[in-house]
C-alpha cells in the first residue's frame, strides 16, 4: 500500500496515474502532458517509486511534496521505496514489488490514463518501473487477494515517455507555450538538491525546443513540413509520448495525433507493439552506462 496522498485535497474528476521512478521525474518525463490533463479537469496522482539514496530520502520527500503542491498534483510514495541505485540483481524482486504497488494504485484510483517511463529508457530504475507498469496494466495482470485472477481495472490508455533515450515510436504530440514552460520550471525548481547536482531545467526547455522542430515529423512522418509549420506556429514547445492501448490481448500503438485534452483518447492503430515491450533493453543486454 502506498503512503497517503499529500498536497492539494483529492478531487472527484477522472484520474491520470503518473508512475515516477524518482522525485523530479514527474516534472521531467511528461510534465506538459500531465498539466494539460489537469487543466482539462483530470486529477493527476503522482506515485513515486524511489526517494533516491538513503541519506537523501528526507530531503527528497520534502522537495517532492513541494513540487507536487506547485504543480497541483496529488502526491503518493510507495510504502517501501526502492533503493537507488538499483542493482541488476534486484530487478526481479523490484519488478514484482512495483507491479503489486501499481495494481494496488489501479484498484484504488481507477485511472482512465496511466503515464510512465518507457521500459527501454536506458536508466535501470526507469526501465524496471516501466516494465512493472506495463505488467500491471495488462489485462491478465494478477490481482492481490483474488486467487491470482486479474483484479486491476485496466486503464483506457497507457502513455510512455522517454528521458535517457528517445522514444522509438512517438505517436502523441503535445504543444505548449511559454506560460506552461514557466509553470513547469517553477515546480521543478522545488527539487533544489537535484537542480544543484544537474540543472534539469535546461533539459526540459532544450528538449521541448528540439521537439518543436523534430517532433511533428517523428510522429506524423518525415517530409511533412507544411503541417509542421501550421501545427506549431503558436506552440514553441512540444512534448512527445508513445500512446498504447490493449485490444484482443495485445498492446497496440495509438494513431499519430496532437493531444486534445478534452478528448484525450482516440482509436488505436493496427500496429502491435508487444515484441518491443517484452524484448530485453540495451541496458539488460549490455549494462548501464559508465
Amino acid at each position: 500500500m502506498s503512503a497517503p496522498a499529500s498536497g492539494d485535497d483529492a478531487g472527484t474528476g477522472p484520474v491520470v496515474l503518473h508512475v515516477a521512478p524518482h522525485p523530479d521525474d514527474e516534472l521531467i518525463g511528461a510534465p506538459a502532458t500531465l498539466m494539460a490533463m489537469r487543466d482539462a479537469g483530470w486529477r493527476v496522482v503522482n506515485l513515486t517509486c524511489s526517494l533516491g539514496a538513503a541519506a537523501d530520502r528526507g530531503r527528497r520527500r520534502h522537495e517532492l511534496e513541494d513540487a507536487c503542491r506547485r504543480a497541483r498534483f496529488e502526491c503518493e510514495v510507495i510504502a517501501t521505496p526502492l533503493d537507488d541505485p538499483l542493482d541488476a540483481g534486484d530487478l526481479a524482486e523490484a519488478r514484482r514489488r512495483l507491479t503489486a504497488e501499481v495494481v494496488d494504485a489501479l484498484e484504488r484510483h481507477r485511472p482512465g490514463l496511466v503515464v510512465a517511463p518507457s521500459p527501454h529508457d536506458r536508466h535501470r530504475g526507469h526501465e524496471v518501473v516501466g516494465r512493472a507498469v506495463v505488467s500491471a496494466c495488462s489485462a491478465d495482470a494478477p490481482g492481490q487477494g483474488d486467487g491470482g485472477r486479474a483484479t486491476a481495472r485496466a486503464p483506457q490508455r497507457l502513455w510512455l515517455w522517454g528521458l535517457w533515450t528517445d522514444l522509438p515510436f512517438p505517436t502523441l504530440a503535445v504543444g505548449f507555450d511559454e506560460g506552461r514552460m514557466a509553470e513547469i520550471l517553477d515546480a521543478l525548481s522545488a527539487h533544489a538538491g537535484e537542480m544543484a547536482r544537474n540543472d534539469y531545467r535546461r533539459l526540459v526547455r532544450g528538449r521541448a525546443e528540439m521537439n518543436a522542430s523534430l517532433g511533428p515529423e517523428r510522429v506524423f512522418g518525415f517530409g511533412t513540413s507544411a503541417s509542421v509549420s501550421a501545427s506549431t506556429s503558436d506552440t514553441p514547445y512540444v512534448e512527445l509520448v508513445t500512446e498504447l492501448g490493449r485490444r484482443a490481448g495485445h498492446w497496440h500503438l495509438g494513431a499519430p495525433r496532437w493531444l486534445d485534452p478534452l478528448a484525450p483518447t482516440a482509436e488505436l492503430g493496427d500496429g502491435v507493439i508487444d515484441a518491443w515491450l517484452d524484448e530485453a533493453s540495451l541496458t539488460d543486454r549490455f549494462g548501464a552506462p559508465g
